[in-house]
This record gives structure tokens, C-alpha cells and sequence, in this order.
């Protein structure tokens, strides 16, 4: 029988972002941007306000369509998708918002069950498994039955991060996640960050302004400026770095840093 398996090669990039342009109005926000993801590596996406960061992840997520170019999740181009053909790809990604966006309405384990009884899980225990299974670690066992309003803002983001990865996606991706907290409990963010992608294979992808944090865990940096991917390398290579864009937004950034500590 001839081979019908259409998987993608385990070299073949996770999400492959080509010649992405999009605009809103006049205002042409992506211009062209290439980038491949691997499977497996925590990608860190810098860049100046304005750059396209934000809008070049919800193309990935599907919650965006391209006014041109493509948008590949494990080889299948979603660029044209209707929303009811994006479900299965969807599953494949997770997403860990700024302000955790968690319902206050609701206990920790029925935040965490939402996306699976929204993909139609109907089976207590298994939806009761799947939710002891993330909070052990996300380190917060035992937490099922408390409220939102009872947890601190390290514990909303962690709750956030196990809603993120209940339904086993590939890839979650994260808007600040270092938003509002202090170092420490950003530390504890950061390892779980590298837990998912070390002991589970989780493909990360980090929004985020905290150059501490990204020379910690990012395998790769990319630096995006007016709408197409300026720089990518690896932190060392950024931090080594003689190009006059990076210097100045790293200063820039450095600066905003020490100015924080001290207001805080």
C-alpha cells in the first residue's frame, strides 16, 4: 500500500509565518514578516511598541486572518481558515493572557476545565484528572476549590498557565507574563516556562519586556521593528551584539528597569 502518512517531518519548523502582511485602516502593522518556530525551543519576541509583536502571535493563533501571506501550525496553512476548520488546530496551541483573564464567578479546577468541556470533554473523571495533572504542575496541588479572589497574582498566572496546557497543546504562548509581579514570583514563572519545554516538549513563545527573564530562558530571541522581523539569535548573540537598534533598545529597556526597582 502506498505511505499515506501526511505528518509533518519532525524537522519541519511548528509554525512557519511567511510574508505576513496585515493592516488596519491605513496603518500597515505587518509588513512582510518571516519567521519559522521549532518544536520544543522557548522563543522570546522582543521589539519596540508598535512592532507587530502582538498582532504576529494572534495570526498564529488563528485569531487573525493575514491580508497577505500564510500562517502554517504543523504544516497546515490556517490563513484562510473558517472558524469551525480552526478548532482542531487551535488545540494544538495555548495561550497564557496578560492578566491571567481567569472568571471570578468560578473555582480554580472549572476555570482550568473550561477549554475542555468547551472542545466537548464530557467525562467527569477524566476532566477531574486532566485538571490534578496541571495544577501538580503548576505547583499549586490541592487548589481546585479556592476562588480567584482568594489567590495572589503569582497564583492567578499559574492557574492561567495550567488552563493554558490542560488539553495537551504543542505550543502556548504568553502575553507578559512577568506583568505585575515581583522578581521572585516572576522567577517562579520563568522555571515553570522551562519545566513545560524540558520535561513536557512544550514549544513556548514569550511576549514580554523583562530582559532579565529572556536572557534566562530564551533558546532564541527575535526582535521585531515596524512590522518585520529585524534580528533573531540566541541571547548571547544579542547581548554580544554591535547593531545600533539592539544596543539602544536594550539601554532603553535597561534603563526602564532600574527605574521600576526604584519606584517600587
Amino acid at each position: 500500500m502506498p505511505d499515506t502518512d501526511t505528518r509533518p517531518s519532525p524537522d519541519t519548523p511548528l509554525i512557519e509565518v511567511r510574508g505576513l502582511h496585515r493592516y488596519f485602516g491605513e496603518k500597515h502593522v505587518l509588513r512582510g514578516a518571516d519567521l519559522d518556530i521549532h518544536r520544543a525551543e522557548t522563543l522570546c519576541m522582543l521589539g519596540t511598541s508598535g512592532g507587530g509583536k502582538s498582532v504576529m502571535v494572534k495570526h498564529m493563533l488563528g485569531l487573525m486572518q493575514p491580508d497577505e501571506g500564510s500562517v502554517k501550525i504543523d504544516g497546515i496553512d490556517i490563513s484562510n481558515m473558517r472558524e469551525r476548520e480552526l478548532g482542531p488546530i487551535r488545540k494544538k496551541l495555548g495561550i497564557m493572557f496578560q492578566n491571567g483573564a481567569l472568571f471570578d464567578s468560578m473555582t480554580v479546577a472549572q476555570n482550568i476545565a473550561f477549554p475542555l468541556l468547551e472542545n466537548g470533554i464530557k467525562d467527569l473523571e477524566e476532566i477531574d484528572s486532566r485538571v490534578a495533572k496541571v495544577l501538580e504542575i503548576v505547583r499549586l496541588a490541592g487548589q481546585q476549590d479556592t476562588m480567584p479572589s482568594d489567590l495572589s497574582g503569582g497564583m492567578r498566572k499559574r492557574v492561567a498557565l495550567a488552563r493554558a496546557i490542560v488539553d495537551q497543546p504543542a505550543c502556548v504562548c504568553y502575553d507578559e507574563p512577568h506583568a505585575g509581579l515581583d522578581p521572585i514570583t516572576a522567577d517562579s514563572i520563568d522555571r515553570l516556562i522551562k519545566c513545560l519545554q524540558n520535561d513536557h516538549g512544550i514549544t513556548n513563545i514569550v511576549i514580554t519586556h523583562e530582559l532579565r527573564s529572556v536572557f534566562r530562558i530564551a533558546d532564541r530571541i527575535v526582535f521585531m521593528k515596524e512590522g518585520l522581523v529585524y534580528w533573531t539569535g540566541t541571547p548571547a548573540a544579542m547581548k554580544a551584539s554591535n547593531d545600533p537598534i539592539l544596543t539602544q533598545f536594550l539601554l532603553g529597556e535597561a534603563n526602564e528597569g532600574e527605574k521600576w526597582a526604584s519606584d517600587s
